[in-house]
């Protein structure tokens, strides 16, 4: 059995800005495995946050196929792709992306309505869900009565909800202070440890560190691809 989950094949995502073509990803092949915790890591304009959105099914290649777990979504319409966002990614955003008016249980119970589960099922997967990521006493709180820290956990427990096969996380830290963001990380791991594949989208090297493998870009290409030797552990942070 293939235990790549993620295979990119010569992908290419180019964009007509004028008359000019800018190639903001170019002929990109990447492999990344079941379980694994993989950092991609670029100064701006390196191509992350493309490779991103084609990871998480967002945005279609220009050219080169993209298989995962096995299925081409590279070929797949917009119907297609929201079903595997749905079922197979977890996005974790920098800006948290809470409906503001919505408490923290309906903000995790949303991605369950799209998925046909019962109200009462919902209901009982979200708590659970906000139990894991501790917030059992905030599930009726509204995301401007939580920290920074508590919303991110919010959209970690959203992210989770529909037992996605990954994990991406787009500068999980961006917009908190270093004790909130060790302990955001302390939760990756613990979700890492659990059995899920992590992406972290990050431009901050003590972020990337937590993860087992740094992929590195510019210029809409791979510029290196190499096994953390120095992991940092969230147990050596506190």
């Amino acid at each position: 059995m293939d235990n790549n989950m993620i295979r990119l094949e010569a992908i290419s995502r180019h964009y007509k800005v004028g008359t000019e073509i800018v190639k903001a990803l170019d002929e990109i092949t990447l492999n990344i495995r079941r379980n694994e915790y993989v950092a991609l890591m670029g100064p701006s304009g390196s191509g992350k946050s493309t490779l991103m959105n084609l990871l998480g099914c967002l945005d279609t290649p220009t050219a080169g196929s993209y298989f995962l777990n096995g299925k081409d979504v590279s070929r797949m319409n917009d119907n297609e792709l929201a079903d595997i966002r749905n079922k197979e990614i977890g996005f974790i955003f920098q800006t948290f992306n809470l409906l503001p008016r919505s408490t923290a249980l309906e903000n995790v119970m949303l991605p369950l309505v799209y998925s046909g589960i019962g109200k009462q099922q919902r209901l009982e997967i979200a708590e659970k869900v906000l139990a894991d990521v501790q917030l059992t006493d905030r599930t009726k709180h509204r995301p401007n009565e939580l920290s920074g820290g508590q919303r991110q956990r919010v959209a970690i427990a959203r992210a989770l909800v529909n037992n996605p096969s990954i994990i991406l996380a787009d500068e999980p830290t961006g917009n908190l202070d270093s004790k909130t963001s060790v302990e955001i990380m302390g939760l990756l791991e613990t979700i890492h440890q659990a059995g899920n594949t992590i992406i972290v989208v990050t431009h901050e090297e003590d972020i990337a560190l937590y993860a087992h493998r740094i992929v590195r870009l510019r210029d809409g290409r791979i510029e290196s691809d190499e096994l953390n030797q120095n992991i940092i552990t969230v147990a050596q942070r506190q």
